[in-house]
């Protein structure tokens, strides 16, 4: 028997009603109620403002921000506007969050080109079925540069309102603040070498065959001794380039 059924008889006792529908006596007297003033068990919808745009309407925000990530709610609803929704900015936001499309700070990675692509690739297929003893052979060794004052990146702050100039909550700056270069190695057996290079001055060849037979030459020493190992360096020209005797 369904609900539709027993409702039906309001003047049924309320807890043989309860008990032949396995509702509690909340939904029961819901359901009374319901069928008495519209003769419906049924839940009436809830009224409220229309949605301003269709579901197509929305597949097509979705386009216009997939073809330019970086682009504003603002610039997104103007777009939005040419193509005939009447809506602002506020309501770009909660359809491109119901996509799963938030807001975040862009990742900052090197920017590549078709070849830089092209011979990463063939670097993984080409060691691709190492094995984690193959890479405790390898040295790895690269230069970096890093600020002596301040940090080159972001910093994030609790402050209450009117505290955004409070001592606690700024990070300072200078316009021109001191670098030092260093380079350094590393391998599964432990930290290797790290060393300062000249300040203001690029490294060279020449420069780069001295910071190797002085450091990494002790290092390789050290840690391997007479077994064989790999030494990895990046690509950059002056790692390639070979001194003329």
């Amino acid at each position: 028997m369904g609900p539709g059924e027993v409702i039906r008889d309001v003047d049924a006792k309320e807890l043989e009603t309860r008990h032949t529908l396995h509702y509690s006596s909340v939904d029961v007297d819901g359901f009374i109620k319901n069928f008495k003033e519209r003769g419906s068990i049924l839940v009436k919808k809830a009224s409220g403002r229309p949605r301003k745009s269709s579901k197509r309407q929305d597949r097509l925000l979705k386009r216009i921000q997939l073809r330019d990530r970086s682009a504003t709610s603002a610039e997104l609803a103007q777009e939005w506007q040419q193509a005939g929704v009447s809506a602002s900015a506020r309501t770009v936001r909660p359809r491109l969050l119901e996509d799963g499309l938030v807001s975040r700070r862009a990742a900052k990675k090197p920017l590549l080109s078709k070849k830089n692509i092209r011979d990463r690739l063939i670097f993984c297929r080409k060691y691709s079925e190492w094995t984690a003893e193959d890479w405790c052979k390898v040295i790895f060794s690269d230069e970096a540069p890093f600020r002596l004052f301040g940090a080159s990146g972001k910093r994030l702050v609790r402050r209450r309102k009117g505290e955004r100039y409070h001592q606690s909550c700024v990070m300072p700056t200078v316009k021109h603040p001191d670098t030092i270069h260093v380079w350094g190695c590393f391998s599964s057996k432990g930290v290797g070498s790290l060393t300062n290079l000249p300040k203001n001055t690029a490294m060279n060849k020449e420069l780069y065959q001295n910071t190797l037979q002085q450091q990494l030459l002790p290092t390789n020493q050290q840690q391997f001794g007479e077994e064989q190992c790999i030494f990895q360096h990046d690509g950059a020209p002056c790692h390639k380039a070979k001194i003329d005797n």
